[in-house]
């Protein structure tokens, strides 16, 4: 009868210890911090856009595309579908990557979106804020940035952008 109870004893003891190592599983995904608020300005006049109807240009409508973001290995991009406004839906595009590719030490305060014979330029300002330059971000955060920017323009058919320049204040960036 001593045995049974300490045996009992025994399980209930390694019981108790197993349940208090359980923990419940934590995933940390860093979330961007925005240290200043990217504000999309206007895009090219509504006539210059390819494929874009009067309907589209009413306030509020918005219009489904493809968003291509980074994964976490900065190998390839992942297709994400998504609602923006179809007043601008390429300038809500840009204004959705920057979002997401905005860090706490580099900052873009604002930006312009031309597009012209199937080529899109995007020009942008760094704040002055802004601890780090373009020139200084690591070949994943530029896969990243410039990337996701250069595949989101080019693979939503309906825009007709074949290729994605950017500039910074006008001088044409070297990646």
């Amino acid at each position: 009868m001593h045995t049974t109870k300490a045996y009992i004893y025994s399980l209930v003891a390694i019981a108790l210890t197993l349940s208090s190592c359980h923990s419940t599983p934590t995933t940390v995904q860093p979330s961007p911090t925005i240290s200043a608020a990217v504000k999309p300005p206007t895009e090219t006049p509504e006539s210059l856009l390819p494929n874009q109807s009067s309907s589209h240009s009413i306030s509020g409508k918005k219009v489904n595309i493809t968003l291509y973001t980074s994964d976490t290995q900065c190998q390839k991009h992942l297709p994400q579908a998504v609602a923006v406004a179809a007043n601008a839906p390429v300038t809500n595009a840009v204004a959705q990557i920057l979002e997401k590719e905005d860090t706490a030490d580099f900052s873009i305060s604002g930006y312009r979106v031309k597009l012209q014979n199937g080529v899109a330029t995007i020009d942008f300002r760094v704040a002055p804020s802004s601890q780090r330059q373009i020139s200084s971000l690591s070949s994943c955060e530029q896969f990243a940035l410039f990337g996701s920017l250069r595949k989101t323009l080019t693979s939503n058919p309906q825009w007709k952008i074949k290729q994605v320049k950017f500039t910074q204040q006008g001088e044409e960036i070297i990646l």
